[in-house]
């Protein structure tokens, strides 16, 4: 019988600060990372690795490595956004991951931010950090948590059918001159939704504005992918009533970055039919499949995305420290 293999005993670790280390030393540690974010998300992670090597040799990165027995075997770093702290990513290497050593990086973006002049909220969603409900983060006194789906969906095997739609709409391609309406709709959309206590931007037009240029211009949920964005319009008084965007975020992995529907038209079916438009143009553009992400707690849309196929691979929290 085949020994088995335990991880080596730590004798030492400390924290240190980003700014102290370089992407040299970091590049076993995101390997591992980009590794796991192929292997497990069909997410091509390579190119916001190589944002982190950019800004860590520029010693301009917010965060903290986790030095084990003097080699580095996780990371996470911060941004700050006028009020409120994000915690942008954090990994810990497979044989060194504990509950104890993830909070330890977690509670040490906390603290500077927490520290930060008039910040008041901090968010964090780490796909690389699994869920467990009885997990203890750090600050629980000023701690929500929200299990979040990480969901997929076989492009090859989906039957896509069409819809019956009980609004009379039309949809268009995605332009960059919907922008304004479509934050109009975002804010209108989530108002009392529980994605508002997860993403304030959902809240106000002008954060949902801010949410559409990031998913746009950044790559942090892949690159943005026009063809197979759309928006849909009420067919009487051509008003914006719906939109689904999606990224690429591998070669032949595509991802719903958002979906929404105006509150009138919930429940007409333009949801189903925006997404079943997106999900074929990405399948007809060479994708073998597609993700998204869901809060548990937002049954219908869980219920719609498991209708048209998807699946829960990953679950995931979503944590919000406020009225600290």
């Amino acid at each position: 019988m085949a020994a088995r293999l335990y991880p080596a005993p730590v004798r030492h670790h400390e924290l240190v600060d980003l700014r102290r280390i370089s992407a040299r030393d970091l590049e076993p540690l995101l390997d591992e990372e980009c590794a796991a974010w192929r292997s497990e998300l069909e997410w091509d992670f390579d190119k916001s690795a190589d944002l982190v090597r950019r800004f860590v040799d520029m010693c301009a990165l917010n965060g903290a490595a986790l030095l084990v027995d003097d080699q580095v075997a996780g990371y996470m770093y911060y941004v700050l956004e006028e009020d409120k702290g994000l915690i942008g990513d954090l990994y810990v290497r497979r044989e060194r991951r504990t509950v104890e050593f993830e909070n330890l990086l977690i509670d040490a973006a906390l603290g500077p931010i927490m520290r930060s002049a008039g910040v008041t909220r901090v968010e964090s969603q780490l796909m690389m950090v699994g869920h467990d409900p009885y997990r203890v983060a750090p600050h629980p006194e000023c701690l929500s948590v929200y299990a979040r789906n990480f969901m997929r969906i076989d492009l090859r095997l989906a039957s896509l059918d069409k819809g019956h739609v009980r609004r009379p709409m039309y949809v268009e391609r995605w332009s960059d001159h919907y922008h304004d309406a479509a934050s109009q709709l975002i804010a209108a959309a989530y108002a009392g939704h529980i994605d508002s206590r997860i993403n304030d931007q959902y809240r106000t037009s002008a954060g949902a504005r801010r949410f559409l240029h990031n998913i746009v211009q950044y790559p942090g949920c892949g690159a943005f992918y026009r063809p197979a964005s759309y928006a849909a319009f009420e067919a009487v008084t051509g008003k914006l009533c719906g939109v689904s965007l999606a990224s690429l975020v591998a070669p032949e992995t595509g991802h719903v970055t958002q979906i929404c529907v105006s509150p009138d038209v919930r429940g007409t079916g333009i949801g189903h039919e925006l997404l079943r438009q997106s999900l074929t143009t990405l399948r007809d553009m060479g994708c073998n499949s597609a993700s998204l992400t869901v809060t548990t707690a937002n049954a219908d849309a869980v219920t719609l995305y498991e209708r048209v196929g998807f699946q829960t691979i990953r679950r995931f929290s979503a944590y919000v420290w406020e009225g600290f």
